[in-house]
């Protein structure tokens, strides 16, 4: 029986601490530092389109509660763009937006929602669901930014960002609540899918 000369003859235990013996390349902190301030930009120009977004979600919304809702994370928002302009300031970089293809095809997304609903709860049940979805994508964004920040040793920059990652999650988390206690319900009913 012959043997394979080109087999690998390597252990578990040599394939484990080759693995293993991985050195950081050399300017990977200034890698992740390209990549923070890239990712920073992209979130940035996703705040400002959702400020321009949110009106024509308010205007097709039917439900007060979610009207509401809305208008107050409307307000929140044109904080957050404030606020990711701190971060820039904070890092020392000028505040750059770059477009966000993820924002632009979520948003997009909820104006097709809206366009092939008719007004009334139905509507409103798209519009949570496209809502969640940006909110969705700020939590998994700010998540990141927080851990690059914290990673560069950023503080002042995770905290602000962090603050913004707790209000992405109480916004997604209050239209959960309106989408559960009412709107979804609603939205079942028969003759309830047209506003009056």
């Amino acid at each position: 029986m012959k043997t394979n000369s080109k087999s690998n003859s390597s252990t578990p235990e040599e394939k484990t601490k080759s693995k293993g013996s991985m050195k950081a390349k050399s300017g990977a902190a200034t890698e992740l530092n390209d990549l923070f301030e890239d990712q920073l930009k992209d979130i940035y120009w996703a705040e400002k389109a959702l400020v321009k977004a949110l009106p024509k979600m308010i205007k097709n919304a039917t439900s007060q509660e979610l009207i509401d809702a809305l208008e107050d994370h409307l307000a929140v928002t044109e904080e957050q763009v404030k606020r990711v302009e701190e971060v820039f300031a904070s890092i020392d970089v000028k505040a750059e937006a770059k477009k966000c293809e993820a924002m632009t095809g979520l948003i997009k997304e909820g104006e097709n929602i809206i366009e092939s609903t008719t007004k009334g709860v139905v509507r409103d049940a798209g519009i949570i669901a496209a809502a969640q979805k940006i909110e969705h994508y700020e939590i998994a964004s700010y998540g990141t930014l927080c851990a690059f920040a914290t990673t560069l040793g950023f503080n002042e920059a995770a905290a602000l960002l962090e603050e913004t990652l707790n209000e992405e999650k109480d916004a997604d988390a209050g239209l959960t609540e309106i989408a559960v206690s009412s709107i979804n319900l609603e939205a079942t009913e028969p003759g309830e899918a047209m506003a009056s």
